[in-house]
């Protein structure tokens, strides 16, 4: 019994009890400790559930979840609840309330109907209704990032809209500028045309969408072929492509009939059209995205669950909420979950790198950072070329092959060679010679060219062309290389928006919106440049820089019995008479009072001259101005002469201006305009005793309507607005119309033309004429760069001056000045002068006169008294000699007696008794008389 078995082998049961004694004292001190444990401790169950779309799946989802648990603390665990997914959206809802929601589940990862395209709708719906978040792992449609709808709902994938950003990149990199948009008319279509949009906003013109094609899902093959006929309208060969399978086969099949997929091609398109049906119908060429890890479905189960874990620990950790369980039926009386949205938030905000790649969230739940494969179809067959997003945006070398099976850079697009222009008629710009002619005619000029009249109907729909426009059309051509066909516009208007049937929808109608609506590669026309056309289409470089002006009509003053009064001002010919009537009275005076003058002067005959009187002075002054000749009746003073001759000058001057100014007036009469210009009291302050307008649907017009300060103008307008410039100008000439207002180019070309018409004003509204193409089209650089250089060159100056600028009126500056006072003020003041030095000379000519009579007086006295002393002594000594002879005689004689005295002897001996004077006596005494003149005494009666 040693070995506790009796004799029999059978082991002994008092051994037996002992050890079952045992084992149960062990287990129950077990039970006691484990018990004891979960009394201070209690662990936190935490339910998630799987909708998945394989039931192979299922494995790996446990698997996650152990090592997931594996990592959170003890106090709380994960637990699965795994489900495949129903294709019928019903049950599919009813096994989330019955399966899911009645576990408590936290959160729901879903997947995909197996074999369906149906998305998890229902799940999103049902769970979202109690606040209980859904993680997706391979929905992208745009649906799931509306939050009014899917409120909790948030995915590891981006929504095919993310794919706009790696276009944007792909064509910033091959510097594409101009796109086509081929997008689907459902929600996921619009969502990826606007998020380009969005990203064409931002990029400052870099990039433009030169044309947007939208198709209906599910469409035949022949409306996927119309749809893309309307490219043949744009030059961009650029497309963007978003379709499923299906639509993306059809698009492809109608791309290669239209021959769209040329070397000149590029195509980019998503997801879908490499896919199934659409792969086998891809041209070689096609360039297209893959989400990388897009199709891993246990990766993306992987990186959910770490999402749950890693806003279970934050949200559990912050101790901000005191959260609650989940709700446990569907029932009505069953309430959201109340920590539904703070979990919802927690999850948005976790951002780890994952199995995936980098893991974030943007505020709609969709994932922001996801890796896409560049992909190349290449003769049916995807070949990966590249990925994104690039290192530090540099994009890597991708070895591409293009559409046409090229490696060489496709340019983006294709321009026609022969173009279809549309113009209008407009002098000097386009003339048009209204004569029908056929096709297959010629015009009679050279630089004429065949212009279609779109509404003329017969053999004959062309007429002959020509004009600035229509050169520079030419020299356009051979500079870029292209024919083309020129057009008139059928409405004969410039492009203007105007309502649809009283609708608040626009349309654009003449040259611009033929250009809009693909009947015009081109515009070439005097087409103002402004911001409402260059919305909607695309201008060149201006050809032409030019303002708006007013055209009016001469006003004709007419011919009246006074015109030959018009040279001088009324003012002057006042001036001038008075001057000839104060001249002729300052001469009479001059002459009269200069001892010089005519009065009392003797003739060589001894005979006294004519004194000028006052009329010989008044015919003198008029026959000097009329530049008559004088016969007699001229100032003899040197005074008076000075005066005669300044007035002389005046004359000569006066009758010069008048001649030269009546010759102006006589033969380049032009009337005054009746406004000065825009600021014209009679156009700001309408009435209809003076009518304006100016062309109906025009740029002008647009100009008017724009401006409030103008807006009385428009207004008054309206009413009078012609069709065309060359109708207004007709009514201007025929009186119906008074101004109009216009292109500075084309009147300056009318007045210039004829003289009856003539602009006003400065200029006013300053813009420029350009070369109008089709938005995004790359027509308009190469037109701009050629303009550019026709502007450098000298030939635009060479167009101007052949078809604008001549002089057959001479419109600026020729009207001749009237003469007024301020223009002759510097010949009356000469002869002001001349009478001035009149007077001072003949206070001269009296004092030299007084002076000259007073010398010759002394002199004549001077002479009279020395010829009576030499008298005198003449006869003393004849006296003497008398008495020495009768002396010598007597005692000769020798008589002793005296004669008797004779009367002769008395007389001598009287005279020898007195005095002879002296000459300084007879100099000291005409001195006397010099300082007190005796009147009229004769020399003699002085000397006594």
């Amino acid at each position: 019994m040693a070995d506790g078995k009796d004799k029999t082998g059978l082991i002994h049961p008092s051994i037996t009890n002992r050890k079952s004694t045992t084992k149960i004292v062990s287990m129950c001190i077990f039970l006691v400790v484990v018990f004891q444990t979960t009394q201070g401790f209690e662990k936190e169950i935490i339910n998630i559930g799987a909708m998945l779309s394989s039931p192979e799946y299922e494995s790996a989802f446990y698997e996650i979840i152990d090592k997931i648990n594996e990592e959170m603390p003890a106090k709380r665990q994960l637990n699965g609840t795994f489900l495949v997914m129903n294709a019928n959206p019903i049950q599919l809802a009813l096994s989330v309330c019955l399966d899911l929601v009645s576990q408590q589940v936290y959160a729901v990862i879903a997947s995909h109907p197996p074999d369906s395209d149906l998305s998890p709708v229902s799940i999103s719906y049902t769970c979202g209704f109690y606040r209980i978040p859904v993680i997706g792992i391979s929905c992208r449609e745009s649906i799931f990032s509306d939050k009014n709808i899917h409120m909790s709902f948030l995915r590891t994938v981006p929504p095919y809209s993310h794919q706009a950003k790696v276009w944007f990149d792909v064509l910033r990199h091959y510097k594409w500028e101009r796109i086509i948009t081929i997008t689907s008319s459902d929600q996921d279509g619009r969502a990826v045309l606007s998020a380009f949009k969005q990203i064409e906003e931002k990029s400052d013109g870099d990039i433009k969408i030169e044309d947007s094609l939208v198709y209906k899902p599910g469409g035949d093959k022949n409306s996927m072929l119309e749809l893309l006929k309307k490219t043949k309208l744009v030059h961009s060969r650029v497309f963007l492509l978003y379709a499923n399978e299906d639509d993306a086969a059809d698009i492809y099949r109608a791309a290669k009939k239209l021959n769209l997929t040329g070397n000149c091609s590029a195509w980019l398109v998503t997801e879908q059209a490499i896919k199934g049906k659409a792969l086998q119908e891809a041209p070689t060429g096609i360039v297209g995205l893959h989400l990388a890890n897009g199709t891993n479905e246990v990766a993306h189960i992987q990186d959910s669950v770490h999402i749950i874990y890693k806003a279970l620990t934050e949200m559990y950790d912050s101790k901000k909420h005191n959260v609650t369980k989940p709700p446990s039926s569907c029932k009505g009386t069953e309430k959201y979950w109340a920590n539904g949205p703070q979990f919802y938030s927690y999850l948005l905000g976790v951002a780890f790198d994952g199995a995936t790649g980098s893991v974030a969230f943007d505020r709609n739940g969709d994932r922001m950072s996801a890796e896409y494969n560049i992909v190349n179809i290449v003769d049916g067959e995807p070949v990966v070329v590249g990925s994104w997003p690039w290192p530090k945006d540099k994009a890597p070398k991708m070895n591409i092959t293009w559409p046409g099976g090229g490696r060489t850079l496709p340019p983006g697009y294709e321009l026609s060679k022969t173009l279809e222009v549309v113009t209008i008629e407009s002098p000097p710009f386009v003339f048009i010679d209204k004569v029908h002619v056929a096709a297959n005619d010629t015009c009679k000029e050279p630089n004429q060219i065949l212009c279609r009249d779109p509404n003329a109907t017969g053999s004959e729909p062309y007429y002959c062309c020509k004009g600035f426009c229509i050169d520079l059309l030419n020299k356009l051509a051979g500079s870029l290389n292209f024919s083309y066909h020129v057009h008139l516009v059928h409405d004969e208007q410039y492009g203007n928006q105007e309502r649809v049937n009283g609708t608040n929808e626009k349309r654009w109608n003449g040259m611009v919106g033929e250009l809009i609506n693909g009947k015009a590669d081109l515009i070439v026309a005097p087409l103002t440049i402004n911001n409402e056309r260059a919305n909607f289409i695309d201008f060149s470089k201006p050809f032409k820089y030019q303002g708006l002006t007013i055209l009016v009509r001469k006003e004709d003053s007419g011919s009246s019995l006074t015109s030959f009064l018009q040279p001088f001002e009324s003012a002057l010919w006042l001036l001038v008479g008075l001057s000839v009537h104060v001249v002729a009275l300052i001469l009479y005076l001059l002459d009269r009072f200069s001892p010089f003058g005519r009065f009392k002067l003797a003739n060589e005959s001894g005979e006294e001259e004519d004194a000028l009187n006052l009329s010989s002075a008044m015919w003198f002054s008029w026959g000097v101005l009329f530049n008559s000749g004088i016969g007699e009746g001229t100032p003899r003073s040197f005074s008076a002469r000075v005066l005669g001759m300044v007035w002389a000058g005046f004359a000569m001057i006066m009758v010069a201006s008048y001649t030269a100014n009546l010759a102006a007036f006589l033969v380049l009469d032009r009337p005054e305009a009746s406004i000065t210009g825009i600021n014209d009291p009679r156009l700001r302050n309408p009435s209809d005793d003076f009518s304006y307008a100016t062309v109906k649907g025009s740029s002008v017009e647009q100009y008017f309507r724009r401006q409030v300060e103008l807006s009385s103008m428009y207004m008054f307008m309206q009413k009078k607005n012609k069709k065309n410039a060359e109708e207004a100008i007709k009514a201007l000439r025929n009186g119906s119309l008074d101004a109009f207002i216009w292109d500075s180019a084309v009147l300056d070309y009318e007045a210039a033309r004829d003289c009856s018409l003539v602009t006003v004003g400065e200029l006013f509204s300053r813009s420029g004429f350009g070369i109008g193409a089709k938005k995004g089209s790359p027509l308009a650089q190469k037109i701009s760069l050629s303009i550019l250089h026709f502007h450098e060159s000298g030939t635009m100056e060479d167009l101007d001056n052949q078809w604008i600028t001549f002089q057959h009126c001479n419109v600026k500056d020729n009207q001749p000045a009237t003469l007024g006072l301020k223009n002759m003020a510097g010949v009356f003041i000469l002869v002001a002068g001349g009478i001035f030095a009149g007077v001072f000379l003949v206070y001269i000519e009296i004092f030299y006169k007084r002076h000259q009579d007073m010398k010759e007086k002394q002199i004549k006295l001077a002479k009279a008294a020395a010829e009576k002393w030499r008298g005198n002594v003449e006869k003393r000594r004849t006296l003497r000699q008398l008495q020495k002879k009768s002396d010598a005689k007597e005692r000769k004689n020798g008589k002793a007696e005296s004669p008797p005295q004779s009367s002769h002897s008395l007389n001598g001996t009287e005279l020898e008794s007195q005095p002879v004077p002296s000459l300084l006596t007879l100099h000291t005494r005409i001195k006397g008389m010099r300082r007190n003149p005796v009147g009229k005494m004769t020399v003699e009666e002085n000397m006594v």
